[in-house]
């Protein structure tokens, strides 16, 4: 099955399904040198509403966007918040839901559950964490959920299992979305500064940003796909999969489809005498 990668350099995106945009839905993309939030068509790339959210406090710079039903949820670097907004309107929801963190990038929904990557001081050993949050209330669940990490980019969640990028160690690892355990801290390693990544079925997709590649991993196991399955980019930092929508038969298989019933439809009739 033939699977689209969205790529964004430099900024942060997701993508949200919704009934008023079947074909494609909507693309958030948080620009943290214009300090917004845009929406575009997620099909055609064309502007929807831009900005979508702004007027967040100054130098904020917006970095990782989750999308959850109807609320958008945005990491504010400089700001050190997670901050909510209503998905179709920008307006603000609750601009601090989560506050006090320390230069959050990735976020992930899960449910009720909000994951927050939260580096700390770049590239300091040890002292980094993954944060877990209500996504309602903004309430810590368990703030340090993973921690003794270096420099944390990208999160993705599939199931129980989390992924991280661990930017400064140049790996991605993999725990459990519940408790925090590592199942391996090293599912994949040897990467030159990973950050963004998305999980799609048994396949994890990586932003290599030192090597300018998007790669591709077992989700399960950490075994290169395609180490290189995107090169020659520069710096890649965010990215999300999407599958196609189902392809419609054509005419002509319509038309075997057709004859088939008519034919079971003959032989059932056939069998009743």
């Amino acid at each position: 099955m033939q699977r689209k990668i969205i790529l964004v350099a430099v900024i942060a995106l997701a993508c949200a399904a919704s009934s008023e945009a079947k074909a494609g839905g909507y693309l958030y993309v948080a620009g943290g040198a214009s300090n917004t939030v845009g929406e575009y068509n997620a099909s055609t790339g064309a502007a929807i509403k831009v900005p979508l959210v702004s007027g967040l406090s100054n130098n904020a710079y917006p970095v990782g966007v989750a999308v959850s039903g109807s609320d958008l949820f945005v990491s504010t670097f400089n700001a050190n918040t997670i901050g909510e907004y209503n998905a179709s309107t920008g307006a603000a929801i609750n601009a601090s839901l989560v506050s006090g963190l320390n230069g959050p990038k990735g976020i992930a929904v899960s449910g009720s559950a909000l994951f927050v990557a939260n580096p700390g001081a770049v590239f300091s050993s040890g002292a980094a964490t993954i944060g877990e949050y209500d996504a309602s209330t903004g309430v810590a669940i368990n703030a340090p959920l993973v921690s003794g990490l270096n420099s944390p980019y990208g999160l993705g969640v599939s199931g129980s299992d989390l992924f991280v990028t661990n930017d400064g160690a140049g790996t991605i690892g993999e725990y459990n979305a519940t408790t925090g355990a590592a199942i391996s801290a090293s599912l994949v390693s040897g990467l030159k500064l990973p950050t963004g990544l998305a999980v799609s079925g048994s396949d994890l997709f990586v932003a290599n940003s030192g090597a300018g590649t998007i790669g591709e991993y077992n989700a399960t196991t950490g075994a290169a796909i395609s180490a290189s399955l995107v090169s020659g980019l520069n710096v890649p930092v965010f990215l999300a999969v999407t599958n196609p929508p189902a392809s419609v038969p054509e005419p002509a298989s319509l038309s075997l489809l057709a004859a088939g019933a008519l034919g079971l439809a003959a032989i059932r009739r056939r069998a009743r005498r």
